[in-house]
């Protein structure tokens, strides 16, 4: 559907390339506007320490949402971290840290975003992460020990070895007594918090198997009479196994948040203050200052091999610059003056000077830093059954428990007594033992199976650890997707209206045609005339008119007496081919304005270049009209293949754009994007129509732009993708940003969001399908008909091996993206 062009646009002839549009009240008239205003709030993070699973994360969020003020509060368990929005009445964000210390999870909130304080946290971080598996491996190491000589004493128990003190149950009362002591210390404090304060976990569930199987083996050994058999080795087994399903699980947990320290890492903390840019930067005296202390409009030297400590403009030299951190393209980029550098980029050959333009939390680096931050934070939607179900799995398995005891001691064992000597193992092995000493055991340890098998842990996992993986492969692609809400989102998406200034095309004009309408003109001197009259001006059509003389390697003409009138055109006096002519350039209002008539062919040539979506530029030689030249905003190179492809996906594919319909159509043609979905002439406020036209009819409508005037579409979209070359409006509205500037990362993002959430269902699916199988299993459910039965042991290495699995599963995702790609 071509809508009629807006009466403010005309591009007819030689006209200006379209204006970009305001959004200037374009909000107010969107379909939203009646929604009733949202509260102002701020934001802020908390970094907290404490949480070991799902239920602590379920724990750490309604102690946040209690706090008066506190309007929504989002917690990642794998980072570590809270984002809190709160109203300014609601006070200081100490006191939400607070709060969260008293509850147990010791709290901070987190400095100012500064280079220097990314800088101090990463180190934080990696000091914390050094010491973290230092002590974990201490724990290991331990537990092995414990384990081993356990293992070792019990090889009695089948008929292979007695070994003198390793094979005496006082020696394993004592392992028993060391494991809980030493690596199990912490499980049974985090346990006992946890369950003091209502809030029982993982180490809630775990510290009460284990506590319950050393006790009853306690009362065994000081009342032999009872006839009950000691189990020490279940403790130091449980305890082992789970500290060491625990590192793994914790050293996976690093790895899949290293791609967020990698780009915190690569701000520099120092920089180098130079006095003169026009003096070569090798050659002067340097200060070297904290880079919090830069400022804007300063000038830096950096030396090859260096990283960019800011953005900036380079004002002296030439270099390579490796931007792969940022655009994830590994080829270096040549920069010479005037051009932009980025914070993190590294300068590879040459000395340079540049000028200070942002610093700090302004830096492409610290906002693509802040980006990846929320969104390993948001969560995804797919979390909500997951949430939901662990915020009572702690309270739902202990009820099993206590059911499963009850049932086996005063039902179970009676309708089955010929399982007791299966389910006891060696334990009935040399007793005398009486059916209520039995019944008594056996029930406590199918009890304490069901709680060290429960896993709340996978539960909780599941979602963060493979958006924290999906989000830092987007990250090092140069893909920014804001939070696992939109990484959800974007895999729904059915359909995508890309904006066409700047989008679809370079936003650069570039001259297509050279027409001579003299036999005495050659295209190359209508380009040499045509370049010499605008090379005092920087319109964007006398750029891409220099631009293509240069290509050509063409020289200037002497010229003078330069004249321009805006909206019109320019005209000269040059010396060509042997005396002064003056030379216009222009549109057909500048021409008519000298009395110069067009042509019937001149007419007849210029309006099939208009309809084919060029603008054309009229050369004059006095009074006389000499020749034609086209420029058109030509497609990005990338543009046909990406929409082939989203086509071939079973995408539609809309073209948006401001631009007469004869210029959008054209556009439309060359990528092969039917009439029909083409929204041409359309303002801004009417962009926002169409893209909620679309969703009512029951379209997932993504948004590509880069414009102040895509903005507010992009914030209608249900994703709204922008390019970094955009402008900040459009950057700070899009869920996704294309660091790269490439339309090609639109098809990585659908594949990464379908990658990202397909490793999520995986997880989900196998916690919940491994807690349904498990539980069960644990509680005795075969042991009637198959005797089948999971010591506590067995159950706990289970529960390790659950949590491990599900991060090393996201892990994978980082090679099966790398694999597919």
């Amino acid at each position: 559907m071509v809508h009629p062009p807006a009466p403010s646009v005309t591009q007819a002839e030689g006209g200006d390339l379209p204006e970009r549009f305001s959004m200037a009240g374009a909000r107010s008239s969107s379909p939203d506007s009646a929604a009733p205003p949202r509260p102002f709030t701020n934001a802020s993070v908390l970094d907290v320490s404490g949480m070991k699973c799902a239920g602590c994360v379920k724990a750490v969020e309604q102690t946040l949402l209690a706090c008066d003020g506190v309007v929504a509060a989002t917690v990642n368990l794998v980072t570590e971290m809270a984002a809190v929005e709160w109203t300014p009445e609601a006070g200081d964000p100490q006191r939400f840290a607070k709060a969260l210390t008293d509850a147990g999870f010791p709290s901070q909130p987190r400095g100012q975003a500064s280079d220097t304080a990314d800088q101090h946290r990463a180190q934080q971080w990696a000091a914390r992460k050094h010491r973290e598996q230092r002590q974990q491996l201490q724990q290991v190491a331990i537990a092995i020990v414990l384990l081993i000589l356990s293992a070792i004493g019990h090889l009695k128990h089948l008929g292979w070895l007695s070994i003198p003190i390793l094979s005496n149950i006082g020696f394993h009362a004592g392992l028993a007594t060391l494991a809980l002591a030493l690596p199990g210390r912490q499980i049974l404090l985090d346990g006992w918090r946890g369950l003091r304060r209502g809030v029982p976990n993982m180490n809630t569930l775990v510290g009460l198997g284990t506590l319950s199987a050393y006790l009853t083996s306690v009362i065994a050994l000081t009342f032999p009479q009872l006839g009950w058999e000691c189990f020490f080795d279940e403790p130091v087994m449980l305890v082992s196994f789970i500290v060491l399903g625990r590192t793994l699980e914790q050293r996976a947990r690093y790895r899949a948040a290293d791609a967020l320290q990698a780009l915190i890492a690569l701000q520099p903390v120092k920089a180098r203050l130079i006095s003169n840019p026009d003096v070569d930067p090798a050659a002067q005296a340097t200060v070297e200052v904290p880079i919090d202390q830069v400022q804007v409009g300063e000038w830096l030297r950096v030396l090859p091999g260096e990283t960019l400590p800011v953005d900036g403009v380079l004002t002296h030299g030439q270099t390579t610059v490796d931007e792969s951190m940022l655009t994830g393209e590994s080829m270096p980029v040549l920069k010479q003056g005037n051009d932009g550098v980025a914070a993190g980029t590294v300068n590879q050959t040459g000395a340079i000077a540049v000028r200070v333009t942002r610093t700090g939390a302004d830096t492409a680096l610290a906002r693509m830093i802040a980006m990846v931050e929320t969104a390993q934070t948001r969560k995804a939607p797919i979390q909500r059954v997951a949430d939901i179900t662990s915020g009572y799995f702690t309270y739902g398995v202990l009820t099993l428990a206590t059911l499963t005891f009850l049932f086996w001691y005063f039902v179970g064992l009676n309708l089955w007594p010929e399982v007791i000597p299966a389910a006891l193992g060696h334990a009935h092995l040399g007793h005398t033992m009486t059916t209520q000493s039995s019944n008594l055991l056996v029930s406590l340890k199918l009890a304490i199976a069901v709680l060290v098998i429960a896993c709340p842990c996978a539960l909780g996992l599941a979602t963060p650890t493979a958006i924290l993986v999906g989000s830092g492969i987007g990250a090092e692609r140069g893909l920014l997707i804001r939070g696992g809400d939109i990484l959800e989102t974007v895999r729904q998406l059915d359909t995508l209206i890309f904006d066409k200034t700047g989008t679809l095309t370079t936003g650069q004009a570039k001259i297509t045609d050279c027409l001579p309408l003299s036999e005495s003109l050659t295209a190359d001197t209508l380009l040499q005339l045509a370049a010499t009259v605008e090379q005092g001006t920087r319109h964007p059509l006398a750029v891409a008119v220099q631009t293509a003389a240069r290509d050509r390697e063409l020289t200037l003409l002497p010229a003078d007496q330069f004249e321009t009138v805006a909206g019109l055109g320019v005209q000269a006096c040059i010396v060509w081919p042997d005396h002064p002519q003056t030379i216009l350039i222009g549109n057909s209002g500048w021409l008519a304005r000298h009395g110069i008539t067009l042509s019937e062919f001149a007419q007849t040539q210029a309006n099939q270049w208009v309809h084919q979506g060029k603008t054309v530029i009229y050369l004059a030689i006095g009074t006389e009209l000499v020749g034609l030249i086209a420029a058109a905003d030509m497609p990005r190179h990338d543009a046909r293949a990406t929409l082939a492809q989203l086509r071939q996906w079973g995408h539609q594919v809309y073209l948006l754009s401001g631009d007469h319909p004869a210029t959008a159509t054209a556009i439309a043609q060359q990528l092969d994007i039917s009439t029909e979905n083409v929204f041409a002439g359309v303002s801004p406020t009417e962009k926002v129509a169409a893209v909620a036209q679309l969703q009512a009819a029951g379209h997932k409508v993504g948004l590509v732009g880069d414009g102040i005037n895509d903005a507010p579409a992009l914030a209608q979209a249900n994703v709204g993708i922008a390019l970094h070359s955009g402008t900040d409006a459009a950057i700070e509205t899009a869920g996704v940003v294309l660091m790269g500037d490439r339309l090609t990362d639109v098809l990585t993002a659908i594949r990464l969001s379908r990658a990202t959430v397909n490793k999520i269902r995986q997880n989900l699916g196998w916690a919940f399908t491994y807690n349904l199988v498990g539980i069960p299993l644990a509680a005795g459910v075969l042991l009637p008909s198959q005797g089948i039965i999971l010591n506590p042991a067995l159950a706990g290495g289970l529960m390790a091996f659950s949590s491990v699995t599900v991060v090393l599963n996201s892990l994978l995702l980082r090679y099966q993206f790398s694999t597919d790609a």
